[in-house]
């Protein structure tokens, strides 16, 4: 795959565009496709989401110019992963393997499928591995990761519902707050403090689009804290990771959390029960993430982060 450039504008793809799909063809350069020349000018692509219930982001999308999504972006993934009702129905797409994935409550064998498209909105993506599991956000057929825009900087803009693909990084970043993303590909990890009674404790938290709570602590840290003695526990219930390993989770809410400088308070917070006993890491989810606008810089490993605008329009969440 090539990355995002200012060369966007190039010779229409030759080969015909089916009936079913309206759109004229994109125009293609390394391995991406943009429809409009201004894209290349302003060196900006906008695609647009909605929100469901959970708080997911939703976009639409075409696999191999035939079968129409509904897809997540999930920043704890990589590739395009659909379910299984969802591979059922997608007529363009055929199996070429089988291979061990893990997710957060286990391992599971995985069916795989190489060298599709996907495309979204302007943008297509070529030689793409699509793998299929259980279970994704609620109304949508399967998720896919940041690593599908490359080395873009991307924009997710709750109040009016874009993702906008920068090619350099938007003067505004620079005033909002920013903290440094530790690790790659599927893995971004946040350091973010929880106020826990009189006690600041600093942990590392994975970007979980796909998670709807807020904070959701590894067995390590819980333990070390003594959580279940300092917040109050207004629930317990299982998840389903996306293969359908279950997990059993107590929630309350954790009076304040930092991230990156700033405050923010009553945050929905949880942490593993019972015999798993292997979680490692915590999960930072669009309990916290939707408070704010956000800028992966994927490229220079920061994330930043702007309070939400009261006075916009916010995402439609989808029906």
């Amino acid at each position: 795959m090539g990355t995002l450039t200012a060369a966007w504008v190039a010779k229409v793809a030759s080969q015909p565009f089916p009936d079913n799909l309206t759109n004229p063809p994109p125009q293609t350069v390394n391995g991406f496709q943009s429809q409009l020349a201004s894209v290349a000018e302003t060196r900006e692509i906008e695609l647009p989401f909605t929100l469901n219930d959970q708080g997911n982001i939703v976009v639409s999308a075409v696999l191999n110019r035939t079968d129409r999504l509904r897809l997540m972006l999930h920043t704890a993934a990589t590739d395009v992963v659909l379910t299984e009702d969802a591979v059922r129905k997608a007529s363009s797409l055929k199996f070429t393997g089988t291979d061990k994935v893990k997710s957060w409550g286990g391992e599971s064998d995985s069916r795989v499928s190489t060298g599709n498209e996907v495309q979204i909105g302007d943008l297509l993506r070529r030689q793409v591995s699509i793998w299929e599991d259980k279970n994704s956000g609620q109304e949508t057929d399967g998720k896919f990761g940041l690593d599908y825009f490359e080395n873009g900087i991307v924009e997710v803009d709750f109040d009016h519902g874009r993702l906008v693909i920068h090619q350099k990084l938007p003067r505004k970043a620079r005033t909002g707050g920013c903290v440094n993303i530790e690790g790659e590909k599927g893995l971004l990890l946040i350091q973010g403090i929880c106020l826990i009674e009189e006690q600041r404790c600093t942990n590392s938290f994975l970007i979980h689009s796909g998670y709807s709570g807020g904070i959701l602590w590894d067995d390590a840290f819980a333990a070390k804290v003594g959580i279940e003695g300092k917040i109050t526990i207004t629930e317990e219930s299982s998840l389903k990771d996306s293969f359908g390993n279950t997990i059993k989770v107590k929630k309350g809410i954790l009076p304040g959390f930092v991230l990156g400088g700033t405050k923010i308070t009553n945050v929905p917070a949880g942490f593993f029960a019972g015999a798993i006993g292997a979680q490692k890491m915590s999960i930072i989810g669009t309990g916290v993430l939707t408070r704010f606008n956000l800028i992966f810089d994927l490229a220079n490993k920061d994330l930043y982060f702007f309070p939400r605008s009261t006075g916009a329009s916010p995402a439609v969440k989808s029906r």
